[in-house]
């Protein structure tokens, strides 16, 4: 596997609130993560860091992970615990009431890749020459899509376009959306957060990731152009390439 993350501060914020990473377990499997924290002055940065590090710290001393449904189990109990943590924080510090992240966290192994999500960061999966959104937002605008109030067309320009239903750290308790979904030789992944989703649509996001260049120049290539449509928001990007085929007896990255 091949993968890369980056993250902007773009060209208006004072400072990043966005977080995440490429990290690997006992078994060299890759987890990668992307965090876009909200709530008060640096208080955001506060949470998306406390997502990540608490994630990194409880995988690399995580064993092989086998099956899809371990996978799943791991995601589900790692990310009640990180909300835990930030919501006690929250309760013990003044200046970080109400602070809270999106959360979007992909365990790679070769044969499958299994997704927990909240909030409106994003997980997307490249085959075939088409780009598929695995996850979905847990945004008011969705919604509102969803329940066909709104067309698809009118939510690009709403202006509750960046209210959340739902984020990590914000209540004691919280639900996610976990998903695992098989991939294949050439297939790519892409985490990010809405400071690209807000500015690119899902072909130009998909014809970079088809471009015969290094992953990594393929991430820095995403967050040019964000920023040059403006820049309004921070940008993190993660992209994992499966670009070699599986071996017989392989069972992980």
């Amino acid at each position: 596997m091949d993968a890369y993350f980056l993250t902007d501060i773009g060209q208006v914020r004072s400072h990043n609130e966005d977080a995440g990473g490429l990290f690997y377990n006992e078994g060299y499997q890759l987890l990668a993560v992307v965090a876009d924290g909200m709530g008060g002055h640096k208080a955001g940065d506060v949470a998306s860091s406390i997502a990540t590090s608490s994630l990194h710290n409880k995988w690399k001393f995580t064993p092989t992970i086998s099956t899809p449904e371990a996978a799943e189990t791991w995601l589900e109990e790692a990310v009640r615990h990180v909300n835990s943590e930030i919501y006690e924080y929250a309760s013990q510090h003044e200046d970080c009431h109400g602070m809270g992240t999106t959360i979007v966290a992909a365990i790679c192994t070769e044969d499958y890749v299994s997704v927990a999500h909240i909030g409106d960061s994003r997980c997307y999966m490249h085959v075939n020459s088409e780009l598929k959104q695995i996850t979905e937002d847990h945004s008011l605008v969705n919604e509102l899509v969803r329940t066909g109030q709104i067309s698809p067309q009118d939510a690009k320009h709403h202006p509750r376009k960046n209210v959340l239903i739902k984020a990590l750290g914000t209540e004691r308790a919280v639900d996610m959306d976990v998903r695992t979904i098989t991939w294949e030789y050439q297939h790519k992944l892409l985490l990010c957060s809405d400071g690209l989703s807000n500015k690119l649509t899902d072909d130009e996001i998909g014809s970079f990731l088809t471009e015969p260049v290094q992953v990594q120049e393929k991430v820095e290539k995403l967050i040019q152009v964000a920023n040059k449509r403006g820049g309004e928001d921070n940008i993190s990007i993660a992209i994992v390439e499966r670009e070699t085929e599986r071996e017989a007896g392989d069972v992980s990255c």
